[in-house]
């Protein structure tokens, strides 16, 4: 990292630090419906929400806050049985046209057949770095947590705490990472019978609608966007486990990831040369 970078990021976090953001209240608290004439409903007291997709619209929301880098989670039970044509996106996303946005999506499938969990990072308004997932369990039956972690050298992705991909900061080697534009926490279920299962070829069912995804126990150890500056919990020793802003895959975690990447993950833009003919994206040459 240059020099002025640095020196930006100890200009907004040196006096910040002390200020707690760690947060695992109400959902009423955190997070606005921002769509869907009702469909999106927040109940149990706050502590459970959920999005609804009938013929007519689908439903959404946002968080209140804007976060530079933090540790992410939600718990989430997707649309049971028939859900294909339908998307769950669940993601952070800066605004303008140079946005940055860490996405993971849910594509829907015939019942019985597995949901693909779709992956991709933005940086400067750029995207095309998908990775594709089948997972290792059923995420209808249950919920199951969805974490993003990022800091200033990573964007890890995982699934109940088991990584499944690492976008690493190589801006040093000419690569952009997201790391200046304050992000907030999105949520859609739309209709993508377009393109989302089997490339478009098996359509929304509307029969089996309406189609509801739930949320609960969302949590954001995370630094909190206010007034041109970040406030951020403290942070504490690696051996507590919640040090995240400086935190990177050990060798377990590293081995973990591979066994995910290995025997679950389904596309990776960096093994497609048909789609780059020019060659592939830089950062699919280093390590």
């Amino acid at each position: 990292m240059a020099f002025s970078n640095k020196l930006s990021l100890l200009v907004i976090f040196s006096c910040t630090c002390l200020f707690s953001i760690a947060n695992a209240g109400s959902f009423y608290q955190d997070f606005d419906i921002t769509w869907g004439d009702g469909r999106g409903k927040i109940v149990d007291n706050g502590q459970l929400l959920t999005l609804s997709l009938d013929k007519t619209s689908g439903s959404g929301f946002q968080s209140k806050h804007e976060y530079l880098f933090g540790k992410i989670d939600m718990q989430l039970k997707l649309v049971p049985g028939n859900s294909a044509g339908t998307v769950t996106a669940y993601y952070l996303s800066s605004q303008g046209p140079t946005h940055d946005e860490i996405d993971f999506e849910f594509l829907g499938n015939l019942t019985g057949e597995p949901y693909t969990l779709h992956t991709n990072v933005f940086t400067q308004g750029k995207g095309n770095r998908e990775m594709q997932f089948k997972l290792w369990f059923d995420p209808t039956k249950n919920f199951h947590t969805y974490s993003i972690l990022w800091n200033p050298r990573h964007v890890i992705f995982m699934v109940d705490n088991v990584p499944i991909r690492d976008y690493k900061n190589l801006e040093a080697k000419g690569i952009s990472f997201p790391k200046n534009q304050p992000m907030r926490i999105y949520s859609s279920l739309w209709n993508a019978d377009d393109w989302a299962t089997q490339g478009g070829l098996i359509k929304t069912d509307w029969s089996k609608a309406p189609f509801t995804a739930a949320y609960r126990n969302f949590n954001a150890n995370a630094c909190v966007w206010s007034s041109g500056s970040a406030k951020c919990p403290p942070m504490q020793t690696a051996a507590a486990g919640d040090n995240w802003f400086n935190q990177e895959l050990d060798s377990t975690s590293q081995a973990r990831m591979r066994w995910v990447q290995r025997n679950y993950m389904i596309y990776n833009y960096c093994t497609d040369g048909k789609r780059f003919p020019q060659g592939l994206p830089p950062e699919c040459h280093m390590v």
